[in-house]
């Protein structure tokens, strides 16, 4: 395919951008080793459990051929496989093989060794959806989460074999186990329908003793539905005796911690600040295995992000260290004895393991796989606050167009997913594709995105489909006001979530001229009736309660106004999709159809929610590149 007359670097094809760099996920540090998770989109989203020397050597899989590691709780899944000690000081990992849903043990210091199945599944899978879970070397088990019959419950399965165990039930989620060091004491976070947890959730305390069952479970902060002030927790870790959590009562994700926890009901919890700052130390809970804090024996790591950066740096008596390091974009911190490790990128380097050693303040990034553009042809990220929603001041990154600023040059506007998530400042291989070929992108950090603080992110309550879709135009506008894309030249796209803002962007606002959506939500009364146990009660919060606010509902979905959008559109629908159901994708195209608009409908029978295979995301970046170009007459 050849560069646009409007740009004169080389264009980056969709297969560099996507086909072949994997995923890393949740790094652990266990003894002299590191260890990840690394989803391969060339093998269809397959992933695999690797490990290699601290400080380098050469990496290892731990799980090749057919072993797939994905936990489906929640349907999201994450923290597929947990890696410890057992009581003989021997490292393991427990993981969810796809294929059956059951738990496997790995002994990772035998080289070559075979996984032994713990659970066996009644018939060809198991019944109900493990993971999140931890290892529990003091009594040789693996605790975690079953979701299972409408319910959540943390269940212990030994690290012998056998059948699982309950150990508590939940009233309706829960995930994120912590156990104490010696063994004594567990905590949890909970959260309740029709709250999501970055909502209201609530940290949960217990005791762990010779019985199976935990013993003085009770709630020991955030909050419920009933309680005055809205309050989520993220992640508990314990920091030698103390217990720490992410809180954000302050109205930022700011971390806590109680000295000495109690498990007695008389005992009130005593939760002390580590440090208060406007930076957010927690994401949204949509998956297992999310890190942002860490104890590495002496001292509390963590990462926080900034105004839409994020930073490492260590806690030491309230006060933050940053951390020197060329990276601000990180995930999964883990440490250990001085060590630390997260999955990091820049804008100007892709995603790759970043190992660090507090002592000497040395650093080693080693990139998942090596990027294809020199680094005078990437397009760096230009911070662009506007006036948003409301006369609120917004924020989004800026991508010029390969080349320099081109007042000719068409722009893409991207809607991220959640409506939860945030636009990101890492080295984005697929914002690349684009600029390579003389686009300008704007990625919208609109009203409802993490990273700025709660307020932020409840900018969007019961305003899904207004404030969102304002942020947006705002910010194409705002790009051309500034000379650096044409009116007539404005595309937009996104998926999930993002797939709705951008469908309803074009009903709603007359700023774009096409559009793409990947497995968009198009009918939010649909959604509200038939979407999975995760999100069921999501879009009380979003939209309103339903079936009460039916007729709001309509009046935001795109399906019920697809005659006001006047522009090409297509489409990319996983037929597997649990989430948002295929029938979505497909009336929503009909009806653009029938009003005699330029209709294009992709179908990928073996993806669900969220494309895994690599050879799916290379067609639909083309098709949407091509379909773009055909309409724009580029």
């Amino acid at each position: 395919m050849s560069a646009s007359p409007l740009s004169s670097a080389a264009p980056l094809s969709a297969e560099q951008a996507l086909g072949k760099s994997p995923s890393l996920k949740e790094p652990c540090l266990q003894g002299d080793n590191l260890y990840w998770l690394e989803q391969r989109p060339h093998e269809k989203g397959r992933t695999t459990l690797m490990s290699r020397a601290l400080g380098g050597g050469p990496a290892l899989e731990r799980t090749p051929g057919p072993w797939n590691l994905r936990c489906r709780v929640h349907e999201y899944g994450g923290g597929s496989c947990a890696i410890g000690l057992d009581s003989s000081g021997q490292a393991v990992a427990v993981f969810v093989h796809d294929a059956d849903r059951c738990l496997w043990k790995l002994a990772l210091e035998q080289p070559g060794a075979a996984p032994e199945q713990l659970l066996e599944p009644k018939g060809d899978r198991f019944e109900g959806a493990l993971g999140g879970g931890l290892i529990d070397g003091v009594r040789d088990r693996w605790i975690g989460v079953l979701e299972r019959d409408g319910r959540d419950q943390l269940v212990a399965v030994p690290l012998s074999g056998g059948d699982w165990v309950s150990l508590h039930q939940a009233r309706d989620f829960c995930g994120y186990p912590a156990l104490s060091d010696d063994g004594a004491q567990l905590a949890w976070v909970e959260w309740q329908q029709p709250c999501m947890p970055w909502e209201r959730s609530q940290l949960w305390l217990g005791a762990l003793g010779e019985s199976n069952a935990i013993s003085h479970a009770r709630c020991v902060a955030g909050s419920s539905q009933n309680d005055p002030q809205a309050i989520s927790v993220f992640q508990p870790i314990w920091a030698g005796p103390d217990l720490v959590v992410a809180n954000d009562r302050s109205g930022f994700w700011n971390l806590e911690h109680w000295r000495n926890p109690q498990v007695r009901q008389d005992a009130s919890p005593q939760w002390e600040p580590l440090l208060t700052m406007q930076a957010e130390f927690a994401m949204p809970q949509w998956v297992f295995g999310m890190r942002t804090h860490a104890w590495d024996g002496e001292t509390v790591l963590a990462i926080a992000c900034i105004q839409g950066r994020w930073q490492l740096g260590r806690i030491s008596e309230g006060a933050w260290a940053a951390i020197e390091q060329p990276f601000n974009d990180l995930a999964g911190l883990c440490a250990q004895r001085g060590q630390v490790a997260c999955v990091a990128s820049s804008p100007s380097q892709p995603s790759g393991l970043l190992e660090l050693d507090l002592t000497s303040g040395r650093w080693k990034h080693t990139q998942a796989s090596p990027c294809p553009m020199a680094p005078e042809a990437i397009s760096l990220p230009e911070e662009l606050w506007f006036e948003g929603h409301g006369g609120r001041r917004t924020q989004a990154w800026y991508y010029p167009p390969t080349g320099g600023l081109h007042d000719q040059a068409p722009l893409l506007v991207k809607t991220h997913s959640g409506p939860t998530a945030m636009a990101r400042t890492g080295l984005n291989l697929g914002i690349q594709f684009w600029t390579s070929r003389g686009w300008g992108v704007v990625d919208v950090n609109y009203g409802g995105s993490t990273g700025f603080g709660r307020a932020y992110r409840e900018r969007l309550d019961r305003q899904w489909g207004v404030v969102d879709v304002n942020d947006c135009s705002a910010a194409a506008l705002a790009v051309v006001s500034r000379g650096w894309a044409r009116a007539d030249r404005i595309a937009i796209e996104g998926g999930s979530a993002g797939g709705f803002t951008t469908l309803a962007a074009l009903c709603f606002s007359d700023t774009f001229r096409a559009g793409a959506s990947r497995y968009g939500v198009a009918d939010l009364s649909a959604l509200a009736e038939d979407t999975h146990r995760f999100e069921a009660r999501y879009l009380d919060g979003l939209v309103g309660p339903w079936p009460q606010e039916r007729e709001r509902y309509e009046q935001r979905s795109p399906l019920h106004n697809a005659d006001r959008i006047r522009c090409p559109v297509i489409f990319f629908q996983g037929l597997e999709d649990v989430v948002v159901p295929p029938a979505q994708t497909e009336r929503m195209a009909s009806a653009l159809r029938a009003n005699q608009i330029p209709v294009e409908v992709h179908l990928f029978p073996e993806e669900g929610h969220g494309f895994r295979d690599g050879a799916t995301q290379i067609k639909v970046l083309e098709a949407t590149e091509t379909f773009f170009r055909q309409h724009f007459q580029l």
